[in-house]
């Protein structure tokens, strides 16, 4: 009985053994196992021109890779807001996004730079900068905090919204409450303009608008479309006070792990998404104007008088800021804006 037993055992073994070694190559076949994830993060819709750029990133560098790494898109703010996803890109357990650059100037300071009110005329004076010699000069800045950037997206202009009153001039704004991005710099720049700024994060803005914790907003007529924000606001001023560069960031600590080859699918990407994105954002800068006029708000153009009187209102921004910044930087930066 007992030889019986161990005769089969024995041959039990190999069969054992066989059945392991099938189940691996199952994994081996189908790339699950040696699939390296990329998990990309962003606080805007998923019908958001910076969204669809993340989706198309997604869907050449799998294919270039044919599957080695795999790409999940989370919008709408899935795995936090910006200054959140930010630290999940130190850590390693969010391995991309594109984020304005004003969170992202928590990080690296210098960034807050590009937020400097009426600092470029218009996009393409912007794209000059941005993919020059001073834009790649603040990417540098990235690495010693933990991420890489590749380059620029678009956000684009920023304008503000309300639901009090019509803004036609510098005076309008006064007393309002206006959510701002939690950066200094956009706190500074709204009590300039006469407003009481309440910084939030944007995964928290439409509750904020609809419960009157804040009377408005400001942010590119893109993210007021799609997130809605037609239904808890009457008025849009176009004021364009800011450019809202978006970086596109990986971490630091994934970028790492890739070999030579993989990095420079992930830059090529980077960069085929980098035209394609800002080419969509404004088709859908106009497309978002007219749309939010069929939704009944108040689309106010500043005269040019007034526009200016914006601008001198905002310079003691220019003061306070220019120090920290350095002034060689701001020169050169309102040179290449001009």
């Amino acid at each position: 009985m007992k030889k019986l037993l161990m005769l089969l055992l024995i041959c039990m073994l190999p069969m054992v053994g066989c059945s392991n070694d099938s189940s691996s190559e199952e994994k081996s076949e189908g790339k699950t196992t040696n699939s390296k994830i990329i998990k990309l993060a962003v606080a805007t819709s998923k019908d958001r021109s910076l969204t669809k750029g993340l989706y198309k990133f997604a869907e050449i560098v799998e294919k270039e890779t044919g599957g080695s790494i795999k790409v999940e898109v989370y919008p709408d703010g899935q795995l936090g807001g910006d200054l959140q996803v930010f630290e999940g890109l130190k850590m390693g357990t969010i391995q991309g996004s594109t984020m304005s650059t004003g969170p992202i100037s928590s990080f690296a300071p210098r960034f807050a730079v590009l937020d400097l009110p009426f600092l470029f005329k218009d996009a393409e004076t912007a794209y000059k900068v941005l993919d020059g010699e001073i834009g790649k000069e603040l990417l540098e800045d990235l690495p010693k905090v933990g991420v890489i950037g590749l380059n620029y997206w678009e956000n684009g202009f920023r304008h503000l919204t309300n639901n009090v009153r019509e803004v036609k001039s510098v005076d309008d704004i006064k007393g309002l409450k206006i959510r701002t991005l939690e950066t200094k710099l956009h706190i500074d720049l709204w009590k300039e303009l006469g407003a009481n700024p309440v910084p939030m994060a944007y995964t928290e803005l439409f509750t904020a608008l609809e419960q009157h914790v804040v009377d408005g907003q400001e942010n590119p007529v893109g993210n007021v479309a799609t997130g809605k924000f037609y239904e808890v606001q009457k008025y849009l001023t176009k004021t364009g006070h800011v450019y809202n560069a978006s970086v596109f960031l990986i971490s630091k600590k994934f970028w790492d792990t890739l070999s030579d080859k993989e990095r420079e699918i992930i830059r090529k990407a980077a960069e085929e998404v980098k035209d394609y994105q800002r080419k969509l954002n404004q088709k859908e800068d106009k497309e978002a104007f007219d749309y939010l006029k069929q939704q009944g708000m108040v689309i106010t153009e500043l005269t040019p008088e007034e526009k200016q009187k914006f601008i001198e209102k905002v310079q003691p921004i220019y003061k306070k800021y220019t120090p920290q910044f350095g002034e060689d930087l701001v020169n050169r930066l309102l040179e290449a804006g001009k």
